[in-house]
């Protein structure tokens, strides 16, 4: 029973410092990242963070949490917005371009008045 015991406070050690380290690193990662500290103030919440360890955290998580998420969610828009933004470059053109190739086929004879007219829903619905 005892070794069953030691057992299970081993993996409770071992899952309190990985988590531990998981938030520690977010914590410097979120230092780091945010362009409005000066590095002075950077170099004090490391100073902190090192010098006592789960205090360190536990101040920063209460006093910048709010912040970090939005810093976070913040960093996570802008990642959208630039895949969008090369998505639509590689994938290629616009519904403007489209709508502009399907009138040259109606101008052209290629298609008639009711297919451009079909085509055009097809482009602005999708």
């Amino acid at each position: 029973m005892a070794m069953f015991l030691d057992l299970i406070w081993w993996v409770l050690l071992a899952f309190v410092f990985v988590a531990y380290f998981m938030l520690l690193f977010s914590i410097i990662s979120d230092l780091f990242n945010d362009h409005k500290l000066n590095g002075w103030a950077k170099a004090g919440w490391v100073v902190l963070l090192i010098a006592t360890w789960w205090l360190g955290v536990l101040i920063y998580v209460i006093a910048r949490g709010n912040g970090m998420a939005k810093r976070q969610a913040a960093a996570v828009a802008e990642f959208k917005k630039e895949q969008d933004d090369y998505i639509r470059e590689v994938a290629g053109s616009s519904h403007a371009d489209e709508i502009a190739k399907a009138e040259k086929l109606k101008k052209s004879g290629a298609i008639t008045d009711a297919e451009f007219t079909a085509l055009k829903k097809k482009i602005l619905a999708g």
